[in-house]
């Protein structure tokens, strides 16, 4: 098990703390409470950059790798959104639209690999995903009431998320639909 593997085993076993602690915090105006949500999400995050980076770096791309660090990454986000329905920040059919083309493309990624064929992340998978937790940052700012100017880019970061969720799962069915046939 490399470093790389290790990051992302990391950063999948801190989305039930973060779940966990960011739900509690809701019933608390302790403002160190509601800051650890913020820090273990933004720590994932930096975990998730750093294992690619090292990855590439030393050659340490493997199997496992490549099929769960784009899980970790949709299991981080996907949670922290379904919690922000709970507490009040988000709409819950935004959140199933996100979470239903993740398991669209999830699914077509494993009809391709049945087919001895590869799809790589595109440039619209990775924008979503860095606006996908851009978004998630602004909201567990405002959250914890840190930098709560922010807060004016919850609605034009979700209306982003909600174009790249779209324009991400079309460019990837399109520009592999021989998978389809």
């Amino acid at each position: 098990m490399n470093l790389p593997n290790k990051l992302t085993i990391l950063r999948m076993c801190l989305v039930p703390f973060f779940v966990l602690i960011l739900l509690l915090s809701n019933n608390t105006n302790i403002t160190f409470f509601r800051l650890l949500p913020l820090i273990i999400f933004v720590g994932a995050s930096i975990t998730d950059r750093l294992d690619g980076q090292i990855a590439r770096k030393n050659n340490l791309i493997t199997d496992f790798g490549k099929f769960m660090d784009p899980l970790a990454d949709k299991l981080l986000v996907c949670s922290a959104l379904i919690c922000f329905i709970e507490i009040d920040y988000i709409a819950s059919w935004i959140v199933i639209l996100i979470v239903a083309r993740e398991f669209i493309i999830s699914g077509f990624r494993m009809l391709a690999a049945s087919k001895g064929i590869t799809i790589a992340a595109n440039m619209w998978g990775k924008l979503k995903t860095v606006i996908q937790m851009s978004l998630v940052i602004v909201i567990l700012c405002d959250f914890a009431g840190i930098l709560t100017f922010l807060s004016v880019l919850i609605t034009p970061l979700i209306v982003l998320t909600i174009v790249l969720t779209i324009v991400s799962a079309a460019t990837y069915i399109l520009d592999n639909k021989k998978v389809l046939q």
